[in-house]
């Protein structure tokens, strides 16, 4: 199978992205290196992609896919996952532009903190999400996902890759400590 120029180019910045990107916190930044189960967010217009990382802190899978409206559902339905998986802090995917400058989708994914904050006391970071959800499809693609299953969990992949891409810079972070 023959690669476009684009496709190589595109897998050669999404392996070298993670080392690029600092740690974003808004809330309680000494507690975001804490041990402990953490939840990936890739908030979306419509739809919420939701991962989870295993207790040591090693990998993320995807977990589910919220819709995003009415905002009170899916705040609740956030708030239940955090008690049943018991995660201490969210990761929240952080929409930048290319060029590193923050747009009107960072702005609603700041919003949405704040808005779940004033109900629920938890540790949230920001990360940075650039090229997440197109790395998460490329990755489908290549196990043969089609485009019906890719469609259904594109958002939740995506937290997933912005969870783990977390995951490593943190694992990278402490050993050089």
């Amino acid at each position: 199978m023959r690669r476009s120029w684009r496709a190589s180019r595109f897998s050669s910045l999404v392996k070298t992205r993670w080392t690029l990107t600092p740690v974003m916190p808004i809330c309680k930044p000494s507690h975001h290196f804490a041990y402990g189960r953490l939840l990936g967010l890739d908030i979306g217009s419509k739809t919420i992609g939701v991962a989870v990382c295993d207790p040591d802190c090693s990998f993320a899978s995807p977990l589910c896919t919220l819709k995003r409206q009415p905002s009170s559902q899916a705040v609740k339905s956030l708030e239940q996952l955090i008690k049943d998986n018991t995660a201490n802090a969210l990761v929240i995917g952080l929409p930048l532009n290319m060029n590193g400058s923050e747009g009107p989708r960072c702005q609603a994914a700041r919003d949405f903190a704040a808005h779940f904050l004033g109900r629920c006391d938890v540790n949230i970071v920001f990360w940075d999400e650039r090229l997440s959800t197109a790395s998460a499809e490329q990755a489908m693609i290549e196990a043969g996902f089609s485009r019906r299953r890719r469609a259904q969990v594109i958002d939740q992949a995506a937290a997933a890759v912005i969870l783990q891409n977390f995951l490593d810079y943190r694992r990278l972070h402490i050993q050089h400590k």
